[in-house]
């Protein structure tokens, strides 16, 4: 099995841009204020009403504001992973797409729904792991393993996409990596570095690994979590595989943001540790409301947060930046044609497979058997 790290191709998540700024800053400059009373209620029902006028939908994943969600769910639109956004989108017979969420996600949405007008709330909003892998120096990553198939994850820009065979969500990584080992297939995998390594070690896979992660899962402490795991100590750790391998080692349930939900509202626990973006707890509130959820720590005692994960460009998702998509057509996704007939393939084939195998899609992993799975 060859865990390899990219280098010096591979290229990881600069803290800092060239004015010494960190982009994490930039966007949390750019989060919305958060509205309130009766101008809360004004905007809520305008987008509804706008929403109807001009034969759109809403989607929104797990992660942005919970008013968000609540308003997706109530207007027929949708709250979901990055894999069934991509194939709600798809489906609705909308002509009008507004996807709260991030870059990549508005883009698989366009690539897959080139008659559609898709808009964000904040074209701004972006991804740790789709910065840190940049279109030409992955073309130049490709180009060194041309025996390899080209596996990405969904965050992702479509210039990226478009050099890949397959594209592959947390919901559908496995079940895919898995048949492409069983075809004999070597994988070149881009871009979280710790997503790849736990699904080499699941499924055996000859992968070679770019050197990406996730700014918010990649700040889970281990020790941390051993501290608070004994303090609730009939707690259930569930943990999202962008996360450190210590961190998913101590997992009792590891798995996709759907799966996680699935976890809480079927598991027999009443204590549930939860390592993954904190925007996740307001679904889970709502559908397993006698459940206690606990962030899981991201830093120390010494730090000013002990739980802050939480994406600084999922939170500049804002019900006025879905109002002014509606009012003004301000934040649409475009696409240079050639590119997205490129970038296509790679997520159809990920459709088609996960609506053939539906019975092989991730679980929430318990008891794990390197190299095989779930026990």
């Amino acid at each position: 099995m060859n865990s390899t790290v990219s280098a010096p191709i591979a290229f990881d998540y600069p803290q800092q841009d060239s004015a010494g700024v960190t982009c994490t800053a930039q966007a949390w400059a750019k989060v919305p204020p958060h509205l309130a009373g009766a101008e809360k209620a004004a905007v809520i029902a305008r987008i509804k009403q706008l929403l109807i006028e001009k034969d759109a939908a809403l989607v929104a994943h797990y992660y942005v504001d919970g008013d968000i969600q609540d308003l997706a769910q109530e207007t027929g639109g949708f709250v979901a992973d990055s894999l069934e956004m991509a194939r709600f989108g798809k489906n609705h017979p909308a002509k009008n797409l507004i996807v709260a969420g991030v870059r990549f996600m508005g883009e698989s949405a366009k690539i897959l729904s080139p008659e559609k007008r898709v808009f964000m709330p904040d074209l701004d909003a972006t991804c740790s792991l789709d910065l840190g892998c940049d279109a030409a120096d992955f073309a130049k990553f490709r180009a060194a393993h041309p025996d390899r198939v080209v596996v990405v994850y969904a965050n992702t820009s479509a210039a990226v996409k478009a050099q890949a065979d397959w594209m592959v969500t947390s919901s559908c990584a496995l079940a895919i990596v898995h048949q492409l080992k069983v075809e004999g297939k070597k994988i070149l995998w881009a871009p979280d570095r710790h997503l790849g390594r736990y699904i080499q070690e699941q499924t055996g896979a000859d992968m070679l690994l770019w050197n990406g992660a996730c700014i918010v899962h990649d700040e889970f402490k281990a020790a941390e979590l051993e501290i608070l795991k004994a303090a609730h100590p009939n707690a259930m750790i569930l943990v999202h595989p962008e996360s450190p391998q210590a961190v998913v080692d101590l997992a009792d349930v590891v798995g996709s943001t759907s799966a996680m939900i699935k976890a809480v509202v079927e598991g027999g626990a009443t204590e549930y540790i939860v390592a993954t973006d904190k925007g996740i707890l307001h679904r889970m509130r709502q559908l397993a409301p006698n459940k206690k959820l606990i962030e899981a720590p991201t830093a120390g005692n010494s730090a000013t947060c002990k739980s802050c994960a939480h994406c600084p460009w999922m939170a500049m998702n804002g019900l006025q930046g879905i109002l002014d998509c509606l009012e003004n057509a301000s934040g649409e996704i475009f696409i240079d044609e050639p590119i997205r007939v490129e970038a296509l393939g790679c997520i159809e084939r990920m459709l088609d497979f996960t609506k053939n195998h539906p019975d092989l899609l991730a679980k929430a992993q318990h008891g794990f058997v390197k190299n095989i799975g779930a026990a």
